[in-house]
């Protein structure tokens, strides 16, 4: 699967939903939405790239473990952003909590979680830097 181009920044740009069993969630949206999915390979598992009908990736189902292991059953939205180191620093300045440092996530850039005062999590995502 190619990386798309990156959202606009401030918008959300991406989709995860952590559950414990991927696969019935996998089958459950593709039966109410109308979505297929492609399988991403975790080590040992598949999560799965949700794919709406005309070919758009939504967002992904994915099963609460390995990385996500920590995650409760959740839709969590990836909101696009520039200098991710910032705004981690005004996410505790702001009453927040990081609850995952920033990480590579490859070809697709940056990421780390949040928590806002009110207990709330956002994932945020730095796309690479253009060359």
């Amino acid at each position: 699967m190619s990386t798309p181009p990156p959202p606009p920044i401030g918008t959300i740009g991406w989709l995860d939903l952590t559950i414990p069993d991927a696969e019935a969630g996998r089958e459950f949206y593709e039966a109410v939405c109308g979505w297929t999915s492609a399988p991403i390979d975790m080590g040992g598992y598949n999560d799965y790239a949700m794919v709406a009908p005309g070919g758009q990736t939504v967002g992904g189902v994915c099963h609460a473990r390995g990385p996500n292991a920590d995650i409760p059953p959740t839709w969590m939205p990836y909101v696009t952003v520039s200098d991710l180191a910032a705004r981690l620093v005004a996410a505790v300045e702001k009453g927040g909590r990081v609850l995952r440092p920033a990480k590579s996530i490859g070809a697709w850039g940056h990421m780390a979680m949040v928590q806002d005062p009110a207990g709330a999590t956002i994932a945020l995502l730095e796309p690479p830097q253009a060359p």
